[in-house]
């Protein structure tokens, strides 16, 4: 059985997937700059995280794997589908689009780059994450991922803001070879439907699954129902 692959998005880290069971191995990344990397530094190109990605996986020795990608993850995860086809059995886009200028997104990336150099890191991370959820910061999974997001520097931060903003890869959908999930949450203020929509409709294998009373964090929100659209999926639902 092969290990799934979990690549968090902005602000996030591996240990967000901490509620996950989707019955086998699981691989949880930090990227550079992130989660328990954040000391290290981070990249500024959605390609240059891919191939990070790809290269830790051959040094952990993983032949094959199934991959899922969070938010600005879920662009990775795209750049990776292209560049290591052969190695990917299915791929499950998570909250996430192919225009990283975040069309619809609660404020444009100049804001949140405008108010992190106002508010500092720590600030925009826990504000930024109360977005996340459907309840903000009342929301019972807020904290712990406020704590990781909090993690960031503000040299992280921009730098993952400006890998979003110079990001497209609306023109390769078509060139996704993989049976792919694309699992978004109908009240999300980070990626609007028009985004979601255009994954399952470019991307040729491409089955779609919308969990409703959730916004960007559904595994955070809606753990067991999150584990449970994983596991169909991975053990041979559809596509």
């Amino acid at each position: 059985m092969t290990p799934l692959v979990l690549v968090h998005g902005f602000l996030g880290g591996g240990a967000q997937w901490a509620g996950v069971e989707v019955g086998r191995e699981t691989v949880a990344l930090d990227l550079p700059g992130f989660g328990a990397r954040c000391d290290e530094a981070p990249m500024t190109q959605i390609g240059a995280f891919a191939d990070w990605v790809v290269a830790e996986l051959t040094a952990l020795g993983i032949d094959r794997y199934d991959l899922l990608g969070h938010s600005m993850g879920g662009m990775i995860a795209q750049e990776i589908a292209r560049r290591d086809r052969v190695r990917i059995d299915r791929l499950i886009l998570y909250a996430t689009g192919a225009t990283g200028l975040l069309p619809g997104r609660f404020e444009t990336i100049a804001e949140s780059k405008r108010r992190a150099e106002a508010d500092g890191a720590a600030a925009t991370a826990s504000r930024i994450a109360a977005t996340w959820f459907l309840d903000g910061r009342a929301a019972p999974g807020f904290a712990p991922c406020a704590a990781i997001a909090e993690r960031a520097s503000l040299s992280a931060i921009h730098a993952g803001l400006d890998a979003m903003e110079a990001w497209s890869g609306d023109a390769h959908l078509p060139d996704i070879p993989q049976g792919t999930l694309v699992l978004w949450g109908d009240r999300d203020r980070t990626y609007a439907w028009p985004q979601i929509e255009r994954l399952w409709s470019a991307i040729p294998r491409a089955g779609l699954a919308v969990v409703p009373g959730c916004a960007h964090a559904v595994h955070a929100e809606k753990p067991a129902l999150f584990s449970a659209l994983l596991r169909d999926f991975l053990d041979g639902g559809p596509p």
